[in-house]
């Protein structure tokens, strides 16, 4: 349990340490969870049928938060131009931007706080049995039910026509 509960504690004050200085940028812990999964994605565009597992949110939670936030940082709902049915949540130029400034907050205060505390071997070493939980995790997540995880995404009209450039 001693181990357990100091990555709970250390993964806490990390979040709150690293949400305060994204803050300082103009951007919240949610928005920095959205902004790098839609600058990483092809286009970056993402489907909102795809899993907000990937960005760590549930989908109503993900819908609720873009909702709020569309007017600053620039997310957006499209209709998706592949000709597929569905919609697309879009990065904008001003989404990128909020991306790019916090982008260096955020990598010096993971470098301060998490990797100038261990050697580029511990920082090896440490991947594997977190990697390992984090299969375990996701396999054992597998079994359980899926209602909440199944929540349907409600959003706004589309508010961006495809064809950005």
């Amino acid at each position: 349990m001693k181990t357990w509960r100091t990555l709970i504690d250390l993964t806490a004050d990390l979040r709150k340490v690293l949400g305060v200085e994204m803050q300082d940028v103009g951007v919240s812990p949610g928005d920095y969870a959205v902004l790098p999964a839609l600058g990483e994605a092809e286009d970056c565009a993402i489907r909102s049928s795809e899993p907000a597992e990937a960005i760590d949110r549930a989908r109503s939670r993900l819908s609720h938060h873009l909702g709020r936030r569309m007017e600053k940082l620039g997310p957006r709902w499209c209709e998706a131009c592949d000709g597929g049915r569905g919609t697309l949540i879009v990065l904008t130029p001003a989404g990128r931007d909020a991306l790019r400034n916090a982008s260096g907050p955020h990598l010096a205060a993971v470098k301060r706080y998490f990797a100038d505390a261990l050697s580029r071997d511990e920082l090896e070493q440490l991947f594997t049995p977190l990697d390992r939980v984090r299969t375990h995790f996701d396999d054992a997540r597998g079994q359980a039910t899926d209602a909440d995880r199944d929540t349907p995404w409600t959003h706004p009209a589309p508010t961006v026509l495809c064809g950005r450039s």
